[in-house]
């Protein structure tokens, strides 16, 4: 599990003194106790992997778009740390398929599908999400939906 791999390497962190992955640690376990205790109100417990690769990919985003915003504001070193967290994050994300095999995969669910248009968009990222849930990174295979419907 995720979640194992993720306390291991705390304590890891921590003995070898490495202060920013410790850190970064730290921030990836509150993440995943704050949408734990969002998931404790619905009513389908969901797959503990997908929850923990969803909260992680999230931040993960939220990284990126900052290092954008510092690039765009002469912050070099403020981006510098935040692609540090990013490769610390990254660390625990199960494999991603690479470029070719996730295009591959987009494409054969819009012909089994059928989709044609966009606004078939929504089906094909429903079963997106469904069968490749921690296999894809659902801002990459949005793209990938939006360029072969268009």
């Amino acid at each position: 599990m995720i979640r194992d791999d993720i306390k291991a390497a705390l304590v890891a962190a921590m003995k070898g003194g490495d202060k920013s992955a410790t850190g970064t640690i730290r921030l990836i376990q509150s993440a995943i106790k704050n949408r734990d205790i969002e998931l404790r109100t619905s009513s389908a417990p969901a797959d503990d992997d997908q929850v923990v690769t969803e909260v992680l990919q999230k931040m993960i985003k939220q990284r990126r778009e900052s290092v954008d915003l510092y690039r765009k504001g002469n912050r070099e070193e403020l981006a510098a740390t935040e692609e540090a967290e990013i490769a610390v994050i990254e660390r625990f994300l199960p494999k991603q398929l690479d470029e070719a095999e996730a295009t591959a995969a987009v494409q054969a669910l819009i012909t089994e599908l059928g989709a044609s248009s966009m606004k078939d968009m929504g089906r094909v990222m429903a079963a997106v999400k469904e069968r490749y849930p921690t296999s894809i990174e659902p801002a990459r295979a949005s793209a990938q939906v939006r360029a072969a419907l268009a």
